[in-house]
């Protein structure tokens, strides 16, 4: 026979399995997914260079739903809106993957554009 008090030398009956909707809930703040959005837009803009600003975010949760605005700084001239869709895709899927949370609007502001010379185009004042 065995007991449950717990005491030493005694068996202990494992616990009753608990139903997942009374175990509680896991909440991620607001400013990590910022962070991680944050990175996921460095990430999709390696390329820049190195008088850029890191790209920023803040995010809104709302119902294990991610509201994510991007804050960021591109080289010119490139495809402005190519650019930013890369970024809205590569910051959507990995908070997604990372949080588990929908993201249904990622918003790109372009902060500023960084003029990149021309290769072969001489530099400063002409005469």
């Amino acid at each position: 026979m065995s007991t449950v008090s717990g005491g030493v030398g005694e068996l202990r009956r494992p616990p009753a399995a608990v139903a997942p909707g009374e175990r509680g809930a896991t909440r991620i703040a607001d400013r990590v997914v910022a962070k991680i959005a944050s990175q996921a837009a460095r990430e999709s803009l390696s390329d820049q260079t190195e008088d850029s600003s890191p790209a920023h975010a803040t995010v809104v949760v709302h119902h294990e739903a991610a509201h994510v605005r991007v804050h960021i700084e591109l080289d010119y001239p490139c495809d402005i809106g190519a650019r930013c869709a890369d970024v809205r895709r590569h910051v959507a899927s990995r908070v997604g993957a990372l949080v588990g949370m929908e993201v249904p609007e990622v918003a790109v502001h372009v902060e500023r554009l960084h003029l990149t010379p021309a290769h072969g185009v001489a530099q400063g004042r002409t005469r």
